[in-house]
C-alpha cells in the first residue's frame, strides 16, 4: 500500500460513521443511517480501538520504508493490546469481530474484504452505501454487509483505484481498475450515478482454473478440451464470443495455457487480469488520459507496438474499438496463433462486431475487404454463454471456412445439446456435441505435427 493509501485510511476512517452523507440515497431512504447503527451496535467500540490503535502507533502507520507484511503483524498486534483494555464487556467472538473490521478498515477494503476472502463468492456489486449483492454458483445473492456512508464507500474506491494509478472523481467519473490479485473492478460515481456511488468487482481466483476445472464445472468437455489444444499448438487464429460475465477470460485463459512453454507471449488488456504461467510472457495494459485529458495508451497503440516486439502470439483480453483492425492485420501478416476475446451473442454475431469495430478505426474500407480480412485472419470462434441456470458453458466451437460472394461462411464444429433438457434442480443436462463435420484445417494440424483421433469428431447422440 503506498503512502497516501495509508495516510488516508488512517486520517479518516474514524471519521466515516460520522461524516454527513451527501448521496441521493440518502434522501431517497432517510432510515438507511439508523439501520446500520442499529445493526452495528459496537460502532462506538470500534471508534475507540480505531483511535487507540493510531495513537499508539502513530507514525508507523503511514511508515513508506514499512513492509505491508510487518505493518500488517504490528496493527493486529496493537489491535489485541487496546480491545483486551476495553471496558466495555464484550464476548471472545465480538471482540474478534471488531479485531478484523478495523483490521480490515486500515490494512484492506473495509467491509468487502470477508467478502474478497470467501473463494465462494465470484462478484460483488456494490449499489450504494447500503446495498451490496454477490454472485454465487451464477445466483445473486444480497448480503447484510454495508458501508457507514457514501464517504466511507468513495474512500474505499479511490484506494482500489490508486493502487493502479487510476483516478476517479467528477470530472472522471467511471473508471476500470484491477486489484493486486487480478480482479476486475468498475467504479461509478456522481453525476453519472445517480443514487450514489457504484461499484462492481468481478473476482479471479488466486489459483486460475485450469482445463481440468473447466471439464469438472460442464464448460467443455475433454473431446473440446483436446481439438482446443490442438488449434493452439497448431497456431490457429481463435476469437471467444460471449455476453458480460459469460466467462470469456476464464476460457482465454484455459486456452492460452496450452501455448508452448518456448514462445514468446505478448498480452495486451485494459486491466491486467490474464494469469498465464509460461516463463515468456510481456505484459502491457492501456492507459487512460491524466487529469489534463493527455497521456492515454489505448489498445490499439499497444496492439501496434506489439509487433515490433517480435511476439509469437499475441493474446488481447478484449478488442472493443479500432484495435480489431490492427488484430486482424496481426493474424493475418505471421503472428498466427492468437487470441482474443469479443462481446457477442453467437458465432454469427461476434463477426459483424469486427466488421463494425474495424470500421471504427477510421479507415475507409469497403465491407468486401473488411470480410476477406476477417475470413484469411479468424480460424476458430469459440462462443461462450451463461446459462439460466447460472452455469457458464461453452455453446458452440466454429470454424470460420472463408468467403462465397460477398458472406463469411461458417460451419459448427460442436454445439450445445440443448435437447437434453434440465434435471430436477433445474441444471442444464446438455453438453457439447460434435455435429459430425470435421475442419478444413485438419490437414494442415496435421502437416504441423499435431494429430487429432477422427473420433473426436463423431456424433455419439446420432
Amino acid at each position: 500500500m503506498s503512502l497516501a493509501d495509508r495516510l488516508d485510511s488512517v486520517r479518516r476512517a474514524q471519521a466515516a460513521a460520522e461524516a454527513p452523507t451527501t448521496s441521493a440515497t440518502a434522501a431517497a431512504r432517510p432510515n438507511a443511517a439508523a439501520r446500520r447503527r442499529d445493526a452495528d451496535p459496537f460502532q462506538e467500540v470500534k471508534n475507540r480501538v480505531h483511535q487507540g490503535l493510531i495513537d499508539t502507533l502513530g507514525p508507523r502507520l503511514y511508515d513508506p520504508h514499512l513492509p505491508e507484511a510487518e505493518l500488517a503483524q504490528q496493527v493486529r498486534q496493537t489491535l489485541q493490546t487496546t480491545i483486551d483494555a476495553e471496558q466495555t464487556p464484550l464476548s471472545h467472538a465480538d471482540r474478534t469481530r471488531i479485531a478484523q473490521e478495523v483490521s480490515d478498515e486500515i490494512l484492506g477494503h473495509g467491509p468487502l474484504e470477508p467478502l474478497l476472502r470467501d473463494p465462494d463468492i465470484s462478484e460483488i456489486m456494490v449499489n450504494g452505501a447500503d446495498m451490496i449483492y454477490v454472485e454465487r454458483s451464477g445466483k445473486l445473492y444480497r448480503v447484510e454487509t454495508h458501508f457507514s456512508n457514501e464517504s466511507h464507500l468513495r474512500r474505499v474506491i479511490d484506494k482500489i483505484v490508486g493502487r493502479v494509478g487510476r483516478r476517479v472523481d467528477e470530472a472522471s467519473p467511471l473508471v476500470d481498475a484491477r486489484l493486486p490479485d487480478g480482479s476486475r473492478v468498475n467504479a461509478v460515481i456522481a453525476p453519472i450515478a445517480l443514487d450514489g456511488a457504484m461499484l462492481t468487482i468481478r473476482k479471479f481466483s488466486q489459483d486460475p482454473y485450469t482445463d481440468a476445472d473447466l471439464i469438472a464445472f460442464g464448460t467443455i468437455t475433454p473431446s473440446v478440451r483436446d481439438f482446443l489444444k490442438a488449434c493452439v499448438l497448431g497456431r490457429r487464429n481463435i476469437i471467444i464470443s460471449g455476453g458480460t460475465g459469460s466467462g470469456k477470460t476464464t476460457t482465454l485463459n484455459v486456452i492460452s495455457s496450452f501455448i508452448p512453454e518456448d514462445e514468446r507471449i505478448v498480452t495486451i488488456e485494459d486491466a491486467a487480469e490474464l494469469q498465464l504461467n509460461q516463463d515468456h510472457v510481456l505484459r502491457l495494459e492501456s492507459r487512460p488520459a491524466n487529469i489534463e485529458g493527455r497521456g492515454s495508451i489505448s489498445i490499439r497503440e499497444l496492439v501496434r507496438n506489439s509487433l515490433r516486439m517480435r511476439p509469437d502470439r499475441i493474446v488481447v483480453g478484449e478488442v472493443r474499438d479500432g484495435a480489431a483492425l490492427d488484430m486482424l492485420q496481426a493474424m493475418n501478416t505471421g503472428h498466427d496463433g492468437s487470441i482474443t476475446t469479443v462481446h457477442a451473442n453467437t458465432p454469427r454475431d461476434s463477426l459483424a462486431r469486427l466488421e463494425t469495430m474495424v470500421l471504427m478505426a477510421g479507415i475507409d474500407l469497403p465491407v468486401r475487404a473488411i470480410r476477406e480480412q476477417v475470413a484469411g485472419a479468424l480460424d476458430l470462434v469459440v462462443q461462450q454463454a451463461r446459462l439460466k441456470d447460472g452455469s457458464r458453458r461453452i455453446v458452440a466451437v466454429s470454424e470460420v471456412v472463408g468467403m462465397e460472394g460477398d458472406i463469411i461462411t461458417l460451419q459448427d464444429i460442436f454445439t450445445f445439446d440443448w435437447a437434453a433438457g434440465r434435471d430436477e434442480n433445474g441444471r442444464f443436462k446438455g453438453t457439447l456435441v460434435s455435429t459430425g463435420l470435421r475442419p478444413k484445417f485438419l490437414q494442415d494440424l496435421t502437416d504441423l505435427g499435431v494429430d487429432l483421433p477422427l473420433t473426436t469428431f463423431i456424433n455419439s447422440t446420432r
